[in-house]
């Protein structure tokens, strides 16, 4: 090789290599020092574009666990004034079994008159007042809502909640029917003709078939010649059925008077009928007269019993309000958990692409270090090279 000063070969080549090492040595040690191997889309476009979108995923998904959990921190809000409202209702239904009793005077109802009253206004601060992070929860205006649990697009649940105030209970307005008695009628048996009264019509129409029978019966009758005396009777009142054994005949020729004769006499026994009906029980919703009352109360046996039924029936619909409630808040509960799961193993994999391997990186960045210190000790040797030639011009 020839001896030339312009060029020192040797020490540029040992100086380029030492440049390659030294920028290998510092991505090693931004990788050490960040903890991630992907610190610029140029140390690994495709896996930079992976790594992203799981990173978008990851967080989607630690936000929509939060979401379900404050879901269900909304639902027991709700459920914790609900068991309230359970509370109230059972000691409402309680005073109405007490006031049921006839052994309570004026005074003691209206003590227990009162109670109830203030019950009734509780429920209604209750489902007025309840809220979560400013929102009403029980006064019907919590519907349709939608917790957003997952975390991309229309990954969400509904959630509704019943209006729970004491009108929608059905507290409120309450009705019903004093001296109700349920009332059961005798058999006629009219010259033949038996009808019982058929309590699925109205009296009208049980009248009129009776004496559309009666009737049709007669004019078999007289066009058989049946003779017919000037008198009537009427026996058997004692075993619950009226027998009427004669009737009026004014012309045996003529048929339209022994219909009229028919329709008279069939007239006068149904009022017999009537009359002679017996009662046999007492019921809520048969004949009487409607009491109303716009809080629950007990005056008398039947508003006891109306009362009683009402709060019964509001217990059923809270009740029926929390299990739905309940039902949500296990299922939110195992929404979070594989929540949790998703994002847990989505960061494993993000992982495995975006951080650095620490034990792997630092053996490279210690390659790279000797080889390093080796290129500054070519280099120096290379710069000494070019000293022979001075031994040339001596």
């Amino acid at each position: 090789m020839a001896m030339v000063v312009q060029h020192n070969l040797i020490a540029m080549n040992s100086n380029r290599q030492l440049g390659v090492i030294t920028g290998s040595q510092a991505k090693s040690a931004e990788k050490l020092s960040s903890g991630y191997q992907i610190n610029r889309a140029a140390d690994d476009a495709a896996g930079l574009k992976i790594s992203e979108k799981m990173r978008s995923q990851i967080r989607g998904l630690d936000r929509a666990s939060t979401n379900a959990q404050d879901g269900i921190s909304l639902i027991q809000t709700a459920e914790g004034a609900l068991n309230e409202a359970h509370s109230i209702l059972q000691r409402m239904n309680e005073l109405a079994v007490q006031g049921a009793n006839d052994t309570n005077q004026d005074i003691d109802r209206d003590a227990i008159n009162e109670e109830l009253a203030a019950l009734t206004e509780e429920l209604d601060r209750i489902a007025e007042t309840t809220q979560f992070n400013k929102q009403e929860l029980l006064d019907g205006s919590f519907k349709d809502k939608k917790l957003h649990v997952g975390a991309n697009a229309n990954q969400s649940i509904s959630i509704s909640i019943g209006k729970m105030d004491a009108k929608t209970l059905g507290l409120r307005d309450i009705s019903y029917t004093k001296g109700t008695e349920t009332l059961k009628y005798n058999k006629i048996n009219y010259l033949g003709v038996e009808y019982t009264y058929d309590t699925k019509l109205t009296a009208a129409s049980n009248k009129s078939v009776f004496m559309d029978d009666l009737r049709s019966y007669g004019v078999k009758q007289f066009e058989s010649g049946m003779v017919h005396m000037d008198s009537t009777g009427k026996y058997g009142l004692s075993d619950g059925t009226t027998t009427y054994s004669t009737m009026t005949s004014a012309n045996a020729s003529g048929a339209s008077v022994l219909g009229d004769n028919y329709a008279a006499l069939a007239s006068d026994a149904w009022s017999d009928l009537l009359s002679n009906a017996k009662v046999v029980g007492t019921t809520l919703g048969g004949f009487g007269s409607v009491v109303s009352a716009d809080v629950p109360k007990v005056d008398n046996y039947d508003m006891a019993n109306a009362t009683l039924n009402v709060v019964q029936n509001a217990i059923n619909r809270v009740s029926t309000q929390r299990s739905a409630l309940g039902a949500l808040q296990n299922r939110l509960e195992h929404t979070v958990a594989n929540l949790d799961n998703v994002a847990e193993n989505t960061q494993a994999a993000e992982s495995r692409i975006r951080d650095t391997d620490m034990a792997s990186e630092m053996v490279e960045y210690s390659k790279n270090q000797i080889l390093a210190q080796a290129g500054q000790a070519m280099l120096a040797q290379g710069n000494q090279a070019t000293q022979g030639v001075l031994s040339l011009l001596q």
